[in-house]
């Protein structure tokens, strides 16, 4: 299987290179010791043209410091070619800024939350377990970075990770191709801690990123994670 990368950001200077981009980060993270996926990537937010969806085996939307109501010219096209993946049934994942064009392409609401900014190490509430999660355990703990929620899912999809803090942090579809993730299980947390320090001490104040890093010295589930996203890969 030959997984698309519909790439929506990078990560800054020098995290690009000392890390590797957004695509290098999942093929790490669904890859791992082993080729088991080819992969290719689009650079949708660079203005690379997107591809027909239903020609492709799978897809997967990165996360982006972009939102999904800002105005740039490659965000209507992106939603677009979401709904008509889903239509086609081609298996598609979105983490963070895909989890949001998914679910506000499909019929959702995404807002900045009044809540302010996720970063460091989130707990959630497995909340529902299809087979690709049946041995899930009770919590899940995995780096998270935004301050963009789904507000209110899409008719018929399945809440599979909750939060007090992001209620709706992982949604499957309901027809079954489409899987979508609010925290990043593709960020290690030394490159989650980083991103923290360069991009979110003015943003989100340098108490709650002194918090956030401190949390990520924890141990995650970012592998769990990533193993339920390949066996969805895997099944579809």
């Amino acid at each position: 299987m030959k997984i698309t990368v519909m790439t929506t950001g990078r990560p800054p200077a020098p995290l690009d290179s000392e890390h590797g981009t957004y695509p290098t980060l999942f093929r790490n993270l669904l890859n791992g010791e082993a080729a088991r996926f080819d992969f290719d990537s689009v650079s949708v937010f660079e203005g690379e043209a997107l591809p027909k969806a239903k020609d492709l085996d799978a897809i997967l939307i990165t996360g982006s410091p972009f939102g999904v109501y800002d105005k740039e010219l490659w965000i209507a096209p992106l939603k677009q070619f979401v709904r008509e993946a889903y239509e086609a049934g081609v298996p598609m994942v979105g983490i963070c800024f895909g989890h949001q064009i998914m679910a506000d392409a499909l019929g959702g609401d995404v807002r900045k939350s009044e809540k302010g900014w996720g970063i460091g190490r989130h707990i959630y509430e497995v909340t529902a377990r299809p087979d690709f999660m049946a041995d899930a355990p009770a919590q899940l703990a995995i780096p998270a970075s935004h301050q963009d929620q789904v507000i209110v899912p899409p008719k018929d999809t399945q809440v599979l990770l909750k939060s007090e803090f992001t209620p709706n942090a992982g949604l499957y579809y309901a027809n079954g191709r489409a899987l979508s993730f609010q925290p990043h299980p593709e960020f290690p947390p030394d490159f989650a801690s980083a991103l923290h320090d360069m991009r979110h001490r003015t943003r989100a104040g340098e108490t709650a990123v002194n918090a956030a890093i401190e949390s990520l010295k924890q141990p995650t589930d970012r592998a769990l994670l990533g193993k339920y996203i390949v066996r969805f890969f895997d099944a579809a």
